[in-house]
């Protein structure tokens, strides 16, 4: 049994809540989402191996070393729920997370951009990955994960590139912004910020995030419980 309120979410997420209690609202929606059980279900290798439409998907990329497995650990409130590679780059499969019976699928993509591992973008993406993101009918997000602590990276923008080329709306979350100083971190917003207003088919809100300190974690539960069935 959900435990979710039955009045309607506030319609476009964060960047639409104006009122103070549609925001509010919002985040008790992300807080209750969440703290229903999450369970690893599927991993596909191949595009014929794709489990089988359910619901709602979210699925998560970035560079190697991101960040990926410890924000969906510090989403769902699991210290191990995805594992922490001591290899970037070592993934090379799409992992499926269940998350309240169907109410959202949670999609790890495996990292790009790592010179140990590949050569180009679009060599970590094509088949599989290029497949999945062209032709998932549930998925309704991606998060592209960027590192608050270095400049945006080529890898990066290919990847903006393939995933607009994909028809795919994605929405960036800076991630490990408290390794960052202050000043440091406004100008790496503003750098991304930049790269966004370019991009139809970016989402304007950019998320900021700290699974160590658990910075932007409310927030970004928020914006994925409107997402959610």
């Amino acid at each position: 049994m959900s435990l979710l309120p039955a009045a309607p979410l506030p319609a476009g997420g964060l960047a639409e809540a104006k009122l103070e209690e549609d925001r509010a609202a919002l985040i008790e929606a992300g807080r209750l989402l969440f703290a229903r059980p999450c369970t690893f279900f599927y991993a596909s290798q191949s595009i014929d191996q794709l489990p089988p439409v359910r619901g709602p998907e979210i699925a998560f990329c970035g560079r190697s070393n991101v960040g990926k497995s410890s924000l969906l650990n510090a989403l769902t409130g699991q210290k191990a729920l995805a594992r922490v590679s001591v290899t970037p780059g070592r993934t090379r499969q799409l992992n499926f997370f269940d998350l309240d019976e169907g109410r959202l699928t949670l999609v790890d993509m495996p990292g790009y951009g790592y010179a140990k591992a590949s050569k180009t973008l679009k060599e970590d993406w094509q088949g599989l990955m290029f497949d999945f993101l062209r032709g998932r009918p549930t998925l309704r997000r991606v998060l592209l994960l960027m590192d608050a602590r270095v400049e945006t990276k080529p890898a990066d923008r290919a990847a903006m590139e393939l995933l607009a080329d994909a028809a795919v709306a994605y929405q960036i979350v800076v991630t490990k912004v408290d390794d960052v100083k202050p000043p440091q971190l406004k100008k790496r917003l503003a750098e991304i910020d930049a790269l966004v207003k370019k991009r139809t088919a970016a989402h304007p809100l950019v998320m900021v995030t700290s699974s160590e300190k658990g910075t932007g974690i409310p927030e970004l539960r928020a914006e994925l419980a409107g997402l959610a069935a």
